[in-house]
């Protein structure tokens, strides 16, 4: 699809969806916590709902491509957050003194350079056959290709992993 007003607007879009995805699952879990059970179930149904418009916003805009292509996609922004992105915010944040926002983006940045050497492992190995599971630290989305002691970046307990 050549670039257009309708291909920008598939686009934010798809970014608007995708946000409200994630929003509405974070309201859906404080509902839950909360004990407000209705609320959190009206919450993940609607972030279930913005994951399918933003999924068929992505596929009219034609950018899901062939597997190769899709797993160079993801190595390049990867390597683009831990390079680049987290970087310049982590800056930012210690100047700001705001070490919430430091520890947040510090995880993030070092799991992200995890996720771009997976993607990169995919890539060099596509033909594999042999089935690989992979385990996800839930506090700070590192990923690993079997269950650790504990997490190599923030040191949650590895039987906390969630097996793919």
């Amino acid at each position: 699809m050549s670039e257009s007003k309708t291909l920008n607007n598939l686009m934010a879009a798809f970014a608007g969806e995708s946000q409200a995805n994630r929003k509405y699952t974070a309201y859906s879990k404080k509902a839950e916590a909360d004990g407000k059970i209705n609320a959190a179930k009206l919450f993940k149904a609607a972030a279930d709902a913005e994951t399918l418009h933003a999924l068929k916003h992505f596929e009219v805009a034609g950018k899901i491509n062939t597997t190769p292509e899709n797993l160079k996609d993801a190595v390049a922004g990867e390597t683009h957050e831990y390079t680049e992105m987290y970087p310049d915010f982590l800056k930012e944040a210690e100047a700001e003194g705001n070490k919430e926002a430091i520890k947040t983006f510090t995880l993030a940045m070092k799991a992200e350079a995890v996720h771009a050497k997976l993607y990169q492992e995919a890539l060099e190995n596509l033909d594999e056959t042999e089935e690989i599971f992979y385990y996800l630290c839930p506090v700070c989305g590192n990923i690993e290709k079997s269950i650790p002691d504990k997490c190599s970046i923030c040191g949650v307990p590895g039987t906390s992993f969630i097996k793919y």
